[in-house]
């Protein structure tokens, strides 16, 4: 079960805080269950050059009704994630479209029981929806598609520090990689995409041959101990919000947040701890 941080009296001012959704992609592999990973490009004012899973902020089209909808309905995903229905929505349509846009992965079919199995004959739109000329409810009203929302898994709920110049409320999900389709690297915000097990990503970050902020490492911790995806797609989660606090003078590690003292103990000396940074 997630653990909820509170907030320290001697923590600024909290900034703005913008609602996201990160989806963790996975198939099944010959070592076990892989995850689909990207390294965000150094120009990125968010993470940049840090390894992550798709996703990215809700875009205020994402809380339109008017698209067709397979699986729980928003109130349902509102419990999970501990907000109404309307948010709720919000999120899973953020979920579906940003993992469109960033890897090419279309979590919708032309009925509420199938599933496209060829995305590149929508490669113009992924295009316009990137650059916010086509919401995705127009996109899926146009394509008659349905938004398969059964086809998510609730996993996690982090929330950026209070430190940090940009703030992220962010719901994470898993999703298997529709049979059929292939996850890409034809996105602006990354250089490197890679499908590997969770174990596999957290060796290279303690190789320091990538760099994990907290989160994405919790999730990898989280999915190393999964035999398989339908296990994974069949776990229950308890979901609590976990916004880590930065404290460069406590007694401890600089960043709290559950299980920090198995992240820094496998810290790689030189790597960045706030992910707002750019590289130096």
């Amino acid at each position: 079960m997630s653990e909820t941080v509170a907030t320290p009296d001697s923590q600024p001012a909290a900034r703005p805080i913008k609602d996201a959704s990160t989806v963790v992609l996975v198939r099944d592999g010959a070592h076990g269950p892989e995850v689909f990973m990207q390294r965000r490009v150094n120009e990125m004012a968010f993470a940049a050059g840090m390894t992550v899973f798709p996703g990215g902020g809700v875009d205020p089209s994402d809380a339109s009704v008017a698209l067709e909808w397979a699986g729980p309905e928003p109130a349902w995903w509102g419990e999970q994630f501990g907000t109404d229905a309307g948010r709720a929505q919000a999120l899973v349509c953020a979920a579906v479209r940003e993992t469109f846009e960033e890897c090419g992965v279309l979590l919708a079919g032309p009925t509420a029981d199938s599933v496209v199995s060829d995305t590149s004959v929508y490669a113009e739109a992924r295009g316009q929806l990137e650059r916010r000329e086509l919401s995705f409810a127009e996109f899926l009203t146009r394509e008659n598609l349905v938004l398969r929302a059964d086809l998510l898994r609730p996993w996690d709920h982090w929330i950026t520090p209070v430190v940090e110049p940009r703030r992220y409320d962010t719901r994470f999900f898993v999703a298997v990689l529709p049979e059929g389709q292939l996850a890409d690297g034809a996105t602006s915000e990354a250089d490197v995409v890679t499908w590997c097990t969770p174990t596999e990503a957290i060796t290279r970050w303690r190789d320091g041959l990538d760099v994990l902020l907290p989160p994405t490492w919790t999730q990898l911790v989280a999915l190393a101990g999964f035999p398989s995806t339908a296990d994974i797609l069949a776990a229950t989660r308890e979901i609590a919000p976990i916004m880590p606090i930065y404290d460069p003078n406590g007694p401890g590690p600089a960043l709290a947040f559950p299980h920090a003292d198995l992240y820094f103990a496998d810290l790689p000396t030189n790597a960045r701890l706030r992910g707002s940074q750019r590289p130096e």
